[in-house]
Formats: C-alpha cells, sequence, structure tokens
C-alpha cells in the first residue's frame, strides 16, 4: 500500500523511535501547559476551551495553580467548579506526562504543530486541548483520507463479518480505518484494516499507554506499532462512561466519514454519527435484519440523512475525490438475456408446463408471421432453449429452470 499506510516507513514505538524532524513547530513552553491543562479539564469541556482560547494555555494554567484566585477571573465559572478545578491542578506537574509519552516514543501534538489536523478546529471551544499520540505515521496526513467505522459491542456474527471486510477493503484501496478499539464492530474494524497490511487509528478514552478493554491489550499493541494510538487524556489516565461519549466527538471530527454498523437507539455509536452529521461530514449505516435490535439505531439513521453502503467501494464513492465511483450493480446474467427481442418474444409463446404446441400456435401466441416464429423455433432450438415432440414445440428443462422460471407463479 502506498501514500497513507502498509509497513513501509511505519516503524515500532520503542524509546528509540525519535519524531521526525519539522513535526513539532510550536513553542514548546506551550506544548508544557497544554499538556498539564490535560490533566486539569475534562475532554470536550466548552468552557473550559472558551478560557483556553481568552485566556492562552499559560495564563489559563497560571489561573488554574496561583496562590490566590481573584473572584470572577474565570466567566462563568461557579465558585465550585473554580475550587474543583484548582484541586486538580494542585496535583500536576508540568511536564512531567510528557517525560511519560517520551519514553513511550511518543508524542503530544497541539493546534500550530504542523502535525495537528486542522478539521478537529471544527469542533470549535470542545476541540481538544491536545492529542497524546503513539505511532510512527504523520496524523495529520492520515486524517485527510480516513473514515471512521464505528457499532455495537455485543455485535452479532454478521455485524463483526461485515466491520472486518469493509475496513479490509477501504486499507485495500489506500484509506485510513479509525475506530475506538473498543469490543465487537471496532476490534473487527482495527483488524480487518491490519490484515490488509493497512492504516488504522485507534481513538482512545484514556492514556495511549493504557489497554483499555484490557482483552485488547495485543490488539492496541499492535495499531500502535503499524498505525497510530491516540487520545486526550495524559498517559496513565482511565477511562469513565462520559469520556468514551466525548470520545466520539473526535472520531467524527477527524475523518470524511463515519459508517455505523450494528447499534441499538442507545447506542455510543449513534453519538458519533450525529456529531459527524453536524459538522458536515458524511454519515453512512450499513442495514441489517429489521428483526435484529442491534439494527434499530442504524435504521433510525437510515430514514434520516444517513446514506445506505454495503462496501468499501460504496463508502469511497461518497467521501472519496471525483470519479471514485462504486461499481454498477448487476443481478447474474441469464442465457435468455443474450437472445434479441424477437426470440425473446417466442420463447415467452411456449408454456411453462412443458407442454408441446404447434409451430403455428406458437405463431398466434406471440402475434408474429409463422414463417418468423419457425426460423426462432429452430434457432431456440439451436441453443437448447427447446425441443421438437413430434408436430410441435415445448421448453427444456433448462428453460424453465435458467429462462423461463417467472412464467407458472414460479
Amino acid at each position: 500500500m502506498t501514500g497513507v499506510g502498509g509497513r513501509d516507513g511505519i516503524r515500532g514505538i520503542g524509546g528509540d523511535d525519535a519524531p521526525p524532524a519539522g513535526r513539532h513547530a510550536c513553542n514548546e513552553a506551550e506544548r508544557v501547559a497544554r499538556s498539564a491543562l490535560t490533566q486539569i479539564l475534562e475532554p470536550g469541556d466548552e468552557k473550559g476551551g472558551r478560557w483556553l482560547r481568552e485566556f492562552g494555555a499559560h495564563g489559563l494554567l497560571s489561573l488554574l495553580t496561583a496562590g490566590a484566585y481573584e473572584k470572577g477571573a474565570l466567566p462563568g465559572a461557579t465558585e465550585r467548579r473554580v475550587t474543583g478545578l484548582r484541586a486538580r491542578a494542585a496535583g500536576v506537574v508540568p511536564g512531567e506526562r510528557l517525560d511519560a509519552i517520551r519514553a513511550l516514543g511518543g508524542r503530544f501534538v497541539i493546534p500550530g504543530d504542523t502535525e495537528w489536523p486542522t478539521q478537529l478546529d471544527d469542533l470549535g471551544d470542545a476541540r481538544p486541548v491536545g492529542l497524546w499520540v503513539r505511532g510512527r505515521p504523520d496524523l495529520r496526513a492520515w486524517a485527510l483520507r480516513s473514515v471512521a467505522v464505528v457499532g455495537a459491542r455485543a455485535c452479532t456474527p454478521y455485524g463483526a463479518h461485515v466491520s472486518g471486510s469493509l475496513a479490509t477493503g477501504l486499507a485495500e484501496r489506500g484509506w485510513v480505518v479509525v475506530s475506538g478499539a473498543a469490543f465487537g464492530v471496532d476490534g473487527a474494524a482495527h483488524r480487518g484494516a491490519l490484515a490488509a497490511d493497512g492504516a488504522t487509528v485507534a481513538v482512545l478514552a484514556c492514556g495511549v499507554d493504557v489497554a483499555y478493554p484490557p482483552g485488547h491489550l495485543e490488539l492496541i499493541k499492535r495499531i500502535a506499532q503499524q498505525g497510530l494510538v491516540i487520545g486526550e487524556l495524559p498517559p496513565g489516565d482511565h477511562p469513565t462512561p462520559s469520556r468514551f461519549v466525548l470520545r466520539n466527538r473526535v472520531i467524527a471530527a477527524l475523518t470524511r466519514g463515519t459508517v455505523v454498523i450494528e447499534a441499538e437507539h442507545r447506542s455510543g455509536s449513534l453519538v458519533t454519527a450525529r456529531r459527524a452529521q453536524q459538522l458536515g461530514r458524511f454519515t453512512m449505516g450499513v442495514p441489517g435484519p429489521v428483526t435484529s435490535g442491534l439494527s434499530t439505531g442504524v435504521h433510525e439513521l437510515l430514514r434520516g440523512d444517513a446514506v445506505l453502503v454495503t462496501d468499501a467501494a460504496e463508502v469511497i464513492e461518497l467521501v472519496g475525490d471525483m470519479g471514485d465511483l462504486a461499481p454498477e450493480r448487476t443481478g447474474p446474467v441469464l442465457p435468455r438475456d443474450l437472445l434479441d427481442p424477437g426470440s425473446r418474444q417466442v420463447l415467452e409463446a411456449l408454456p411453462a408446463q412443458r407442454v408441446a404446441i404447434t409451430g403455428s400456435e406458437v405463431a398466434r401466441r406471440a402475434a408474429v408471421p409463422g414463417d418468423d416464429a419457425l426460423g426462432r423455433l429452430y434457432e431456440l432450438h439451436s441453443l437448447g432453449f427447446v425441443e421438437r415432440c413430434g408436430e410441435g414445440w415445448k421448453l427444456t428443462t433448462g428453460a424453465i429452470r435458467g429462462s423461463n422460471a417467472r412464467r407458472g407463479g414460479a
């Protein structure tokens, strides 16, 4: 695979792997301040994002760590909120988590870096303070050609199969598969991309050094070696239910579109899809059985503005460049389809029950001259559609099964 994926140029994430030169363009003091703020502010905190925009990383960190706090210094913050944030800030050592991520061979990417995916800026004040990253590839380059594949944790075998095959198809066509590394559809999507020696990104709701779920320890390790593992929370932080929901906005904003495979009405995957819609991204769904509760959320999306897709080609037709069209879908070509209209007309005149009728009766039923009907019958005989029976003509067994089976109520 060329461009965004494959093993070529991708190394492991050991401590000896330094980021490529020129990847970081921002002031390192800004990076230190933002890294500390990821330990204080929760992901997606819009008020915190507003303060960060108004005061800057250094100014906000100073307000939260200063010995004395001037009441009203943080607009819209209650006294209780300020007390809680300052309590968190009291235990923060600026730069400490940066040392931890570097020891993992990773990095902390912030707005202004050449590696920062600028589409995350569409989140406004809810955009990440920064992203902790493990893995060698360039996050911005990969995000420019990425698709999110999400769905139920307790998925059916159908959901796992569709997720894996769709991700494999995307990876084989040079697209990056983004998901949340959860059980079920997420895990199948990552494995599908990895199986194709392709590119995949896991967006975690915890520190990038924390394997969650624990059962995906080896999967997350492999993603970090072949792709990217990213998150808003610093190394060592563990997930909470609210962090999973907030993580989904990053998946939605980072990618060109989101595909949902199996989701109930109350599902984090639907949160991702709806956020993608709000951000103007493409939203797609793979239909499932109408009798399955795991398909109800997807079908709800499809009744709205989401687009029905069934494979990677249809996804790429929507999110890709002009001319990336899915192949035209056609059913099997039957022998009858190859006949000219006149021959099909004569063939249709023969009884489906394989009862022999005379050539003149065939002509009458087909509304064609007798000589024309007879010539067509001999042509159909040579092709194996009909057979001669004394003075009459009837369909062969193969003709009923392969070309005329729709007659007689079958």
